[in-house]
């Protein structure tokens, strides 16, 4: 049975047990449209206690896109260390094919995909259709509308599956509240492809491609010195604790009609929804704070 999560007022409780910060953006730094209160601050005590910071995103972006938006948000590149993105690792995926089924998938592919999303597409020599049929595989990135439901694209999935075409997932979120409303990721889609037969391959957390990629970078050989930070038990604490990292989950984040109540995180209901999905976060704590 794993230990009780041990809920934090801030993260300066347990600053002397890691060194680096694997950081969830989306319902831990910001909502999609500005950061989070006290968010910044944590930002700049991280980097003042020596803490090496690796925001790990979920966005089907570039790296240097999502940087950017960041920086229009007023959250600043030199705030943390570097950034990894679900995006970024789909892209090197598609463009070096460094296995037999990027080898196999072929160069026509249906798109799936949003008009912020396209620099996922630039120097990759694919060739998009517009009919499912004369696919080779289909590349799910997101949806633009937030009244988009998974099953309304049955249409193109069913004879995707059919067909045995692999699906390539650049974010394996299912849902995510821009400014507060709900809208489905991509890889609500994509779980929705698996129901169907279909074979899917994901890029980004929970998947430990991402969390490799990280800890070669910084050279981290004791992974009980990293933490996962973000605000969903499926991806972030999941991948965090598959690696055999500290995990901390944020409970004002997609889970917060459920763990949050006025400003504090509920203990009772971080076990038991914790127990339904079957992993439990080592701490949690109501927002992003030093």
């Amino acid at each position: 049975m794993p230990p009780d999560t041990r809920i934090l007022a801030g993260l300066r409780e347990i600053a002397d047990t890691f060194d680096l910060v694997i950081l969830d953006l989306w319902g831990c730094v910001h909502d999609g449209i500005k950061p989070y209160p006290g968010a910044l601050d944590c930002f700049r005590r991280l980097k003042d206690a020596g803490k090496t910071v690796a925001v790990t995103s979920n966005a089907p972006r570039r790296a240097a896109g999502v940087i950017g938006k960041l920086a229009e948000m007023g959250i600043a590149r030199e705030l943390y260390t570097d950034l990894f993105s679900s995006g970024e690792e789909t892209w090197r995926y598609l463009k070096t094919r460094p296995d037999g089924l990027s080898q196999r998938l072929g160069r026509r592919a249906f798109p799936i995909i949003t008009n912020r999303d396209l620099d996922i597409l630039e120097g990759l020599d694919l060739e998009l259709v517009d009919d499912v049929a004369n696919a080779s595989f289909v590349l799910v990135t997101g949806v633009a509308d937030e009244k988009v439901k998974a099953a309304d694209f049955d249409p193109v999935l069913r004879p995707a599956a059919r067909a045995n075409l692999p699906m390539v997932c650049a974010n394996p979120d299912l849902l995510v509240h821009r400014g507060g409303v709900e809208e489905i990721c991509a890889g609500a889609i994509a779980e929705r492809y698996e129901a169907m037969g279909g074979r899917v391959v994901y890029h980004g957390k929970p998947h430990r491609k991402i969390y490799e990629i990280i800890f070669k970078a910084f050279r981290i050989e004791d992974p009980r010195r990293a933490i996962g930070i973000g605000d969903s038990f499926r991806t972030d604490i999941r991948g965090a604790r598959d690696m055999g990292a500290q995990s901390a989950l944020i409970g004002a984040g997609i889970h917060r009609l459920e763990l949050s109540k006025g400003g504090k995180v509920d203990a009772g209901q971080v076990a038991a929804l914790g127990k339904q999905l079957g992993v439990i976060p080592d701490y949690a704590l109501p927002f992003l704070a030093w």
